[in-house]
């Protein structure tokens, strides 16, 4: 399994707080560099370096070098050296990194100390003898508040929910056209719907070439590459209001370039969707249907918020500004009961909006805000999940369920907490609920392709392996 980016990261960013970290130029370059820094501040509010060394250990995580040190690839084309690891990074082949010699570069940088045979002590020598050791005290919860990430739920996954979600993988890839796409009707073939299949399978561990579904990932993204325009578009010829699909698309090739960044067309495509989403932004800090920058909503808005949040986790550069003028928009869209109009000049609230204002906060790096507190209060209490109480049935013809649900519950997750222990349970037991007996999950409006991968996606939430739904 190759070490997630975003883990990378946290470990790299570490160890550069003691003055000597690998990152000589490019995207991420030194101590002192502002996007190193705000990565910092994120690693700051997760778990002990400690407890991401014992994964590492655990796991015996293969490393790249170009994962671990993001350097600019133009610099290394025109013939420049990439960074190179410091000698205590050094590796027994120069494809593993020792995991003891993982497990102390992050201790250091946290303050503690390892043990070969134990595990990480609180500042205790490790010749110190065990009666004399102080009692540990629990680490401090930080004040900001904590997602799910590093505080799973109890039981969490159930064999049920496995079974569920192995049905509903067989019949996806069913459903996988020829060309590798997906969709039916006027969503026929469509780049968003495409890259949600994939994301449904990825949340698995399947990429291509890896894992029982690695080969439908393959298709999906070799369609969305067939389906790159000069300009960065990511539309195919059955695209309805292209900036969905571009924005879910541009998510796909963020995800897929964290995972491996060996793939130069995936890189060159997903730097020019980025482009292509800031140069569309508004005045008001927000997207609309087409890439022109002229009015927005906040649906369309989101799934650009989380395109870029994908794009920046994987070391391609995004513009503060743009960020900072999304998060002014949408609080800007937000009414006074929590909930989220769909435009700044319309009134109504609706909870699969607030879902999506919600969940783009959190992705535009806002944790800590009234606004996401109003937010989720709003969703609590007119979206709350009926568990298997509910009839099979019911739900399906609301306007926008398994959109409503996708961003909900990642907007639970990322809240943690309370509100995750709440909310899983429920919307877990009510989507196991209303799988069809042929494992497909359906949607009048959207297809079966759709509702399938939407709730595979949600389903699969605690298991932890896209980069993007951390915080």
């Amino acid at each position: 399994m190759i070490l997630p980016l975003h883990l990378a990261t946290m470990i790299v960013c570490a160890n550069l707080t003691s003055g000597d970290g690998p990152l000589q130029d490019g995207r991420t370059s030194n101590p002192n560099d502002t996007e190193c820094s705000a990565w910092m501040d994120e690693v700051e509010a997760m778990a002990s370096m400690a407890s991401i060394a014992s994964m590492v250990s655990r796991h015996g995580f293969p490393w790249r070098q170009d994962l671990l040190c993001v350097y600019d690839q133009e610099d290394r084309d025109d013939g420049g050296s990439a960074p190179t690891l410091p000698d205590r990074w050094e590796s027994t082949d120069s494809t593993t990194l020792r995991p003891m010699e993982a497990a102390v570069i992050a201790d250091e940088a946290s303050g503690s100390q390892a043990t070969p045979s134990g595990p990480v002590g609180a500042g205790r020598p490790a010749s110190a003898p065990v009666d004399d050791a102080p009692v540990a005290k629990p680490d401090v919860v930080p004040e900001k508040p904590q997602g799910a990430e590093n505080a799973p739920a109890e039981d969490e996954i159930t064999p049920k929910l496995e079974e569920a979600v192995r049905r509903g993988f067989e019949a996806l890839r069913r459903l996988q056209k020829s060309d590798g796409s997906y969709g039916q009707g006027r969503y026929g073939s469509h780049v968003g719907v495409t890259s949600l299949g994939a994301i449904a399978f990825m949340a698995d561990g399947n990429v291509p070439g890896r894992g029982d579904y690695g080969d439908s990932v393959r298709k999906a993204l070799e369609f969305i590459l067939a389906h790159a325009t000069e300009t960065g578009l990511l539309v195919s010829d059955e695209t309805h209001g292209p900036m969905y699909g571009h924005g879910f698309a541009t998510l796909f090739l963020g995800e897929i370039y964290g995972m491996n960044q060996a793939d130069d067309k995936v890189r060159d495509a997903l730097v020019r969707a980025v482009q292509l989403i800031v140069s569309s932004q508004n005045d008001e800090g927000g997207w609309r249907y087409n890439p022109v920058p002229n009015d927005a909503d906040v649906s369309v808005t989101i799934c650009q918020v989380m395109a870029l949040r994908s794009a920046r986790n994987a070391g391609v550069k995004v513009p503060k500004s743009t960020i900072d003028d999304a998060i002014k928009y949408v609080r800007e869209c937000q009414n006074d009961d929590g909930g989220f109009r769909y435009m700044k000049d319309t009134s109504g609230s609706a909870w699969p909006r607030t879902a999506a204002g919600v969940a783009s906060l959190f992705y535009a790096g806002v944790y800590e805000d009234r606004s996401i507190e109003r937010g989720l209060d709003y969703i609590r209490a007119n979206a709350f999940p009926r568990g298997g109480r509910a009839n099979p049935q019911f739900g399906f013809s609301q306007p926008h369920y398994f959109y409503g649900h996708y961003y909900a519950v990642q907007a639970m997750y990322l809240a943690g907490g309370e509100r995750w222990r709440e909310w899983w349970p429920a919307i877990r037991e009510e989507l196991l609920a209303r799988q069809s007996p042929d494992g497909t999950w359906s949607d009048p409006q959207n297809g079966d392709a759709y509702g399938t991968a939407m709730a595979l996606i949600v389903l699969q939430m605690p298991k932890r392996y896209l980069p993007i739904f951390q915080r």
